[in-house]
C-alpha cells in the first residue's frame, strides 16, 4: 500500500457481510470446499470473527483460511482457533526493521511478530509469503529460510508482479529458478518434495530442519494449468486469474434481485470463459486497464 494510503471506496460499494455471505453459500452448493478471507490485514473490517463464525457453519465448507500481514491480528488469534481455522498465511517480507519499514511505509515488524508467535502458540499451520524484490529485500531471504530450522512453519518467497500500483513493468531478474539457487548456495542438500494437488508453489525441505521452503512463480505463471482458484475482491467483482480485470459484477447482480439460479448460471459462464494461463489473461485485458493496480485493492 502506497505511504500515502488508498483513496478509500464509500461503504456502499462494498460487499456487506451479508451479500458475503449468500455469495459464499452460493459458491459452495456449485462445489467450493475451501474459502479463504484475504487481506492486507482482514481485520481492518469491524466484527470480522462474527463474520467469519458465520462463514464456518456454511453446510460443506470443509476449510476456512486467512492470509494476513499480522498488523492487528494478534489479539484475535485465540478467537479464529475456537472458530475453527488452523491456517494462515502470514506476509512476511523481511525481518529487518528498516527493511520492513522502507515496504511497507509502516513501522510494525513487532506486531506482526507478535501475531506469528501467537500463531504458533496456538498450533496454526503457518505459511509465510515473502515478495522477492531485487533492491529491497534480496538479503532477507536467507534469514527467513533459516527459520524453518527451529519452526514448523513453511516460507514461500513469491515472484514480483506488477500489482504494485505503478506503471512501470516489472522486470524479473528474480525467477523461480534464480531463487532456487541462491538457497541452494546457502543450502545445497535442499531437496524438492511432492507439492499437494492444485499447489501454487513448488515446495521443498532442508534435511534437519522443522518446516519447509516453497517457491510461488507468480510472475512466471508456470503452476497456471492446475490452479484452480477464484478470487471476488471487495466491491463484488469476480476473477478466474490475478491477471484479469473482472468480467462479473456478483455484489451487483444480487442488489439487482438476480435469484440463485441466475447467479450460478452467470457464474458459470464467467469461470468456463477463463483463459489458458495468466499470460493469455493479461493479454485479453483492456488495454487502457494495464495489470498495474494495488494489490491493496485485490485482496492479497
Amino acid at each position: 500500500m502506497p505511504a500515502e494510503g488508498l483513496n478509500w471506496l464509500p461503504g456502499k460499494e462494498l460487499m456487506t457481510y451479508e451479500e458475503m455471505l449468500r455469495i459464499c453459500s452460493l459458491f459452495v452448493t456449485m462445489g467450493v470446499e475451501k474459502i479463504r478471507i484475504t487481506g492486507g490485514e482482514p481485520f481492518v473490517r469491524k466484527e470480522l470473527l462474527p463474520f467469519l463464525k458465520n462463514l464456518s457453519q456454511i453446510n460443506g465448507v470443509q476449510e476456512l483460511t486467512l492470509t494476513t500481514n499480522g498488523v492487528l491480528t494478534a489479539p484475535f488469534i485465540p478467537g479464529l482457533k475456537e472458530i475453527g481455522i488452523n491456517t494462515v498465511n502470514l506476509s512476511l517480507d523481511t525481518l529487518n526493521r528498516e527493511r520492513f519499514i522502507q515496504i511497507t511505509h509502516r513501522d510494525e515488524l513487532d506486531n506482526v511478530l507478535e501475531s506469528l508467535q501467537s500463531f504458533l502458540h496456538h498450533d496454526f499451520e503457518v505459511k509465510i509469503n515473502a515478495v522477492v524484490m531485487e533492491g529491497l529485500n534480496i538479503e532477507d531471504m536467507i534469514p527467513l529460510v533459516e527459520l524453518t530450522k527451529s519452526l514448523p512453519i513453511a516460507v514461500r518467497f513469491i515472484e514480483e508482479m506488477p500489482f504494485n500500483g505503478e506503471s512501470h513493468q516489472v522486470t524479473l531478474h528474480w525467477n523461480a529458478q534464480r531463487i532456487l539457487e541462491h538457497i541452494q548456495g546457502r543450502f545445497p542438500n535442499i531437496k524438492k518434495i511432492i507439492d499437494t494437488p492444485h499447489s501454487t508453489s513448488y515446495n521443498f525441505h532442508i534435511p534437519g530442519h522443522k518446516g519447509n521452503v516453497g517457491i510461488i512463480a507468480a510472475y512466471s505463471r508456470s503452476f497456471c494449468g492446475t490452479c484452480n482458484r477464484i478470487r471476488i475482491t471487495p466491491t463484488g467483482v469476480l476473477r478466474t486469474c490475478l491477471y484479469d480485470n473482472g468480467k462479473l459484477n456478483i455484489k451487483s447482480a444480487l442488489r439487482e434481485g438476480k435469484k440463485d439460479e441466475v447467479l450460478k448460471s452467470m457464474v458459470t459462464q464467467a469461470i468456463l470463459k477463463k483463459a489458458e494461463n495468466g499470460w493469455e489473461t493479461e493479454k485479453a485485458r483492456d488495454r487502457h486497464e494495464p495489470a498495474h493496480e494495488s494489490m491493496a485493492t485485490i485482496g492479497g
